[in-house]
């Protein structure tokens, strides 16, 4: 497994803004591994940190992490910033997100060159932003493991 955590990144200093360690591993690869038919030191995977960022709906990978993890670009989406502007973007196969013990699988956004975790992957692992110390924190209503509203 390789670290893609880059001199680049500083840990922010900016009240709000909240930077977590992050698994990411190709979930073909692990099922193929589980199948036997990949060998275990084949398996795609990456720790990093990344950024926890509450107004995106969904996560994003830069290219060069999706490059790392092997990970195919199977459709485009038109995603609007905050500033308006619109863009097509590239829609990978499915990732695992591992994050404080709690994982997910979600196809992701190839965008930017921070790792950006949206808010479905926060309600899929049920996990809250506590801006005040800067991480994220289980909900408080189900500690243990993550529950899933429909």
């Amino acid at each position: 497994m390789r670290n893609l955590d880059r001199d680049k990144i500083q840990v922010s200093k900016n009240m709000g803004a909240v930077r977590v360690k992050v698994k990411l591993t190709n979930a073909i690869d692990e099922e193929l591994v589980k199948r036997g038919l990949l060998n275990p030191n084949l398996l795609r995977a990456c720790e990093a940190e990344a950024l926890i960022d509450t107004c995106a709906v969904r996560t994003a990978l830069p290219a060069h992490v999706v490059q790392h993890l092997g990970l195919r670009i199977r459709s485009h989406q038109i995603v609007k910033y905050a500033d308006g502007r619109q863009e097509k973007v590239g829609v990978t196969g499915p990732v695992i997100i591992q994050l404080e013990g709690r994982e997910t699988i979600e196809a992701v956004m190839v965008l930017g060159d921070t790792i950006l975790i949206g808010q479905t992957v926060l309600e899929t692992l049920d996990l809250l932003v506590d801006c005040k110390h800067q991480r994220l924190i289980p909900n408080p209503e189900h500690p243990e493991k993550p529950v899933l509203r429909i």
